[in-house]
């Protein structure tokens, strides 16, 4: 999932289970807790005696039998099909039972944390919580552990694990439809794109240790030929080591990890939202998919409120391209020049630091805190709150263009909220978010010294939404019970607010100040599926507008 079109890694759920452990990653993998085995062999060897009984019993009624020595008259055909017809109602009775049990410590089996897991990483992986289901089409984190999985449906679902602990599953997306194209003056043009293809490797080494990973093949390949008609990128969304050690500290080793600040981007997966492309505050002012170098912890504060604490590399700002490193990781030496990380019009779309190879352009870290919660006292209620911090962006080696200067420190502090909420017992839906993006010196910022004021950035950055959506199942149809999810969602965004400094010329000229409506409507015809087709109108503050409305349909899936 790349940064610019914005985490169906599964997503967690967040409470505790009788096991008393809670799941901090994007629930993607299938982890069952140490009380629900013990159930789950207890009822079958319940149902083992039972049929056990059944056919010994259906021996000894085709025997003459005793009674204090006086002989028994053979029961008579219709005798046995009634008792036969018992032991089977009580079979069916066991069953059920076992089901029940199972389903139960499911539904209250450790629930994760919304740190990504597919966890799923959701996504699930997800992803956050890496362990747990996705949560449902609605949206908010409801999905529990799941009870032992059947035989055959380790590998995405369908197909028997040839390791023990080991699954697979997947996601992706294929887009398609008309835009507008604001470097074509507003010209509509039609295109496809198959935008990505995600596999989600997870293989648990025991009950408290789990390795979750995250695969990503976007916009069809990776070729660069001519004859190849192929653009894309192959990476690396998510590797990382869980070790649960208790439902209140649970730690999670060095890897590539979701940055936890924002549910869509521990929770992309393109079941878990209704427009085709993933909402516009996760475009640029959240860089979704944000992922870094990372290493946290997690757990549960108190029931419906966890946490999760995490150290990463921090953002750079620095947005060119990957050669222009030099070998000393510094930017391209003066008067060369590089596009910035952070600016007026992408925000921070291109500030994320490199994962391989020692790249990074700074010795900063970047430090996460987010708080999840779900109040008892407000049923289909989920939440999430989330500041991020570092003490400078500022690559090695940034430089004024116009004159060379050397650029100091600038700090960057995001605070971002966001909540879900399905009105109970009805198919209504609400949705928000809103971020704010906080600039230490915005005078050492290259947006600000690059010489193009266009995309100069003031002292913050911030964006708010809102969104509506109402369930509406019907069929079913071709096996499976459909719904519709129609929806409408408004977006404000400003990215270019007081406070500007540099050599540029520093005034707002209005192009990172947008509107978006988006309105349209998802079907699932399981909810694994789903078909989706919107329209977003854009507008620009910008002299002639952004001329970038669209009309798109897509199709995404998860499982």
């Amino acid at each position: 999932m790349g940064a610019g079109d914005a985490a169906q890694t599964t997503s967690g759920t967040r409470q505790v289970g009788e096991s008393g452990i809670i799941f901090a990653s994007r629930a993607r993998p299938v982890y069952f807790n140490t009380l629900a085995r013990k159930r789950y062999r207890g009822l079958t060897s319940a149902l083992t005696v039972a049929s056990f009984l059944a056919m010994a019993g259906s021996g000894a009624l085709g025997d003459d039998a005793t009674v204090q020595g006086k002989p028994v008259a053979q029961p008579t055909n219709e005798q046995l099909i009634e008792k036969l017809e018992r032991m089977e109602a009580r079979i069916r009775a066991l069953e059920s039972e076992l089901h029940r049990k199972s389903e139960g410590d499911a539904n209250h089996g450790f629930k994760a944390h919304v740190a990504n897991t597919r966890g799923k990483p959701g996504k699930g992986p997800a992803k956050p919580a890496n362990g747990a289901e996705a949560p449902a089409p609605g949206g908010y984190e409801t999905a529990a552990l799941e009870p032992p999985p059947p035989p055959n449906n380790d590998l995405f679902g369908v197909a028997p694990s040839p390791l023990p602990g080991l699954k697979i599953s997947a996601y992706g997306e294929l887009r398609f439809g008309a835009q507008q194209n604001p470097h074509a003056n507003g010209q509509w043009q039609t295109g496809f794109d198959a935008a990505r293809i995600v596999l989600l490797p997870t293989y648990q080494f025991n009950d408290n240790i789990i390795f979750n990973s995250e695969i990503e093949f976007e916009h069809a390949g990776t070729g660069f030929d001519a004859d190849d008609k192929l653009h894309g990128t192959v990476e690396i969304e998510q590797a990382y080591v869980d070790f649960r050690i208790s439902p209140y500290f649970n730690v999670r080793a060095p890897g590539i990890d979701l940055v936890p600040i924002d549910w869509l981007n521990l929770y992309h997966e393109p079941t878990l939202f209704y427009s085709v492309r993933r909402p516009e505050l996760d475009n640029g002012l959240i860089p979704t998919t944000w992922k870094a170098p990372a290493a946290s912890i997690w757990g549960q504060i108190v029931e419906g409120l966890n946490y999760q604490f995490q150290i990463s590399q921090a953002l750079e700002d620095f947005g060119g391209d990957f050669s222009l490193r030099t070998a000393a990781n510094t930017v391209p030496p003066f008067p060369l020049g590089y596009a910035p990380g952070i600016d007026g019009v992408n925000a921070l779309g291109f500030s994320q630091a490199p994962l391989g190879d020692f790249r990074q352009l700074s010795n900063y870290l970047g430090y996460t805190l987010r708080l999840s919660y779900m109040p008892s006292f407000l049923p289909g209620f989920d939440g999430g709150s989330t500041v991020y911090f570092t003490p400078s962006t500022t690559p090695r080696g940034a430089y004024a263009q116009i004159n060379g200067a050397l650029l100091g420190r600038s700090s960057l502090t995001i605070f971002e909220t966001d909540f879900r909420y399905h009105v109970p017992d009805t198919g209504l839906e609400f949705r928000g978010e809103f971020a704010d993006v906080i600039v230490g010196n915005p005078a050492n910022l290259r947006a600000n010294n690059d010489g193009d004021p266009t995309n100069n950035v003031g002292k913050s950055l911030f964006g708010t939404s809102g969104e509506v959506a109402y369930h509406i199942p019907f069929g079913p149809i071709l096996g499976s019970k459909w719904e519709a999810v129609p929806f409408y969602r408004y977006t404000y965004q400003n990215f270019q607010t007081g406070g500007f400094a540099g050599t540029d010329l520093n005034f707002p000229t209005g192009s990172g100040r947008m509107q978006f409506h988006d309105v349209g409507i998802a079907i699932y015809p399981t909810p694994e599926l789903v078909l989706k087709l919107n329209y977003t109108k854009a507008l620009n503050a910008a002299p002639g507008g952004t001329q970038s409305d669209s009309v798109l349909g897509g199709v995404g899936f998860f499982f």
